[in-house]
C-alpha cells in the first residue's frame, strides 16, 4: 500500500528486521530443545530412582520429549504473516475516498462576505 504525501510515517509502523526475527525464532528453538533434553534427564534420574508413581512421570517426560520438538520446528518456522502484496489492489477496483483527512466540512469552512456595493 503506497502512504499519502499527507500521512505521516511512524517508526512503530516499520516490521522488525530480518535478523532479529531470524536470532528470537532461534533463541526460542534452543530453549525448547533445552526442554526436551530437561525432560530426558529427568526421566533417566526417575527410572534410576525408582520414585512413586514412576508410570506417571515417565508418560509426562515421554510425552514432553514428542511433543516439544513438534512445537518447536512449528514456532521456529513461523514468521509474521506478509503485507498484501503491492499489485492486489491492482485488480480489485475499490472505491477511494479522494478528501484529504484535514479538508473541512461545508459547515466549517469560512464564508466569504462579498460587499455588492464596492
Amino acid at each position: 500500500m503506497k502512504r499519502q504525501a499527507y500521512e505521516p510515517i511512524l517508526i512503530t509502523d516499520a516490521p522488525r528486521s530480518q535478523d532479529d526475527q531470524l536470532t528470537t525464532r532461534q533463541r526460542r528453538y534452543v530453549l525448547m530443545m533445552g526442554i526436551r533434553v530437561a525432560c530426558l534427564v529427568v526421566g533417566a534420574i526417575l527410572v534410576g530412582v525408582q520414585a512413586p508413581l514412576l508410570w506417571l512421570w515417565l508418560s509426562l517426560c515421554g510425552l514432553g520429549m514428542v511433543l516439544i520438538p513438534w512445537l518447536a520446528v512449528l514456532l521456529a518456522n513461523d514468521r509474521p504473516p506478509k503485507e498484501e502484496h503491492r499489485l492486489a489492489n491492482r485488480f480489485h477496483h475499490q472505491q477511494r475516498d479522494e478528501t484529504p483527512p484535514m479538508s473541512l466540512t461545508a459547515e466549517e469552512r469560512p464564508h466569504k462576505i462579498i460587499d455588492a456595493e464596492l
